[in-house]
Parts: structure tokens; sequence; C-alpha cells
């Protein structure tokens, strides 16, 4: 543990976990959808939705959503800036089951039409946790640089993509595997000791197979 664990970040805002921790997760569905939501649902579960409005946390999350950071001093002015950028808003409340008491549900959509589901929870300090995509169990904090890679469930697939990364000389830290269906859609979630090189992620997306890969990093977030 060290002064930042204590102290908390440096954040616009009365609390980390409502809100630095939502503006984060805000700021990693935008990079997890690859660009700015046209449309934007949050659905707040336990203390988010109980005491989310006093602490901003609602504000928090469309501010991330817009790419500002826990310290942007327009955050507070997260819901007129949206309505600005023409970002259609829905807020409400909903019931999740076996998640922190500091989580949303978001669905998101840009405007070429592709959309985007993610459930995260705020663990308190600003740090966050991604527990879903897209109804796909999903379980990374993005303190590491993270692959986040979508594809057909069949075989040769990880050894695929632990090929490329071994080539491009990326040192796997963890790997997670999450699948809906057997031969179905499939969730890769790999966090590396480096930065993973925008060559490697290209030559992923090459990959027949492979949907869609998003690569985090904490620099990012």
């Amino acid at each position: 543990m060290n002064i930042f664990d204590i102290m908390g970040p440096i954040m616009v805002g009365p609390s980390s976990s409502h809100t630095a921790g939502a503006a984060r997760i805000g700021f990693i569905t935008r990079r997890l959808l690859g660009s700015q939501p046209v449309k934007a649902e949050l659905l707040l579960h336990g203390s988010f939705a109980a005491t989310g409005a006093g602490h901003g946390t609602d504000k928090a999350l469309v501010a991330g959503l817009l790419g500002m950071r826990p310290d942007d001093p327009r955050l507070p002015r997260s819901f007129e800036l949206a309505a600005q950028e023409g970002m259609k808003l829905t807020l409400g409340k909903t019931v999740l089951r076996g998640v922190h008491p500091n989580t949303v549900l978001l669905r998101v959509e840009d405007v070429r039409g592709k959309t985007l589901e993610v459930v995260a929870s705020s663990l308190g300090g600003g740090r966050v946790k991604v527990c879903s995509i897209d109804g796909l169990d999903a379980s990374f904090t993005g303190e590491l640089p993270t692959l986040i890679i979508r594809n057909e469930d069949r075989p040769g697939m990880v050894a695929e993509v632990s090929a490329i990364l071994s080539r491009r000389q990326v040192n796997i830290a963890a790997m997670q595997l999450y699948r809906n269906t057997r031969g179905g859609l499939a969730v890769m979630v790999i966090e590396s000791d480096q930065p993973v090189w925008e060559t490697a992620v290209e030559e992923l997306r090459a990959c027949p197979g492979i949907q869609r890969v998003t690569c985090l990093t904490p620099e990012e977030e």
C-alpha cells in the first residue's frame, strides 16, 4: 500500500469511489467502444444508486464517456457538455447479482451504430474492475496494459494470439478466457508486463475469427 491508496487519487468531487472511480469506468467504457458514444444508458446499482446523485456519480460517468479524467475541472458540467456534443443520456437504477455495491451497467452506442454493454465496479481509491462486456464475464482493472479480444470460440485461437504476442516480445502476465456458449462468442482478457505495440494489435485484428481487439494502457486511463 502506498500513500495514494490512503489519500485517494487527484480528482474533482467528494468521493474516490463514487466520483473518481466512476469517471474511470466511463473512460474505460469509451475506450472499449473505440469512440465517443452518441447514446448512453447508465443504470446504477447498490450504493451507486442510493447516494450516487449526491456524490456526482452520474456526472462522473458521463465525464468519463466524454474522455475526461477524474481531475478534469469540467466534470461537474458533464451533462451540459454531453448535450453540446449531441450525446443522448438515459439514467436509471438496476439490481445486479453478485457484484460490488458501487456498480453500474452502461449501454452505449456510437455514431456508426456500434453498441457495447459494460458492467463495472468502483472498488475504492479510484480503483475499478470491469465485470462483464456484452454479457460475457470479464475481470480486469486496467492497472496493467490489457488486451480485450472478442473472438469466435474455436480451437487454435488462444495459441494464435499467444504466438503473435510472443513474436512481438510481449510477455503475458495473466490471461482469462470467457465464452457464452461452446462454439459461440468468447472473450480473452490478457494483461501484459509491457505496453503492446500497435503492430501487434493490428496483427491480432487481422486474424480470422477475431472480431474486435481493444488495447488499454494505464497511461490512457
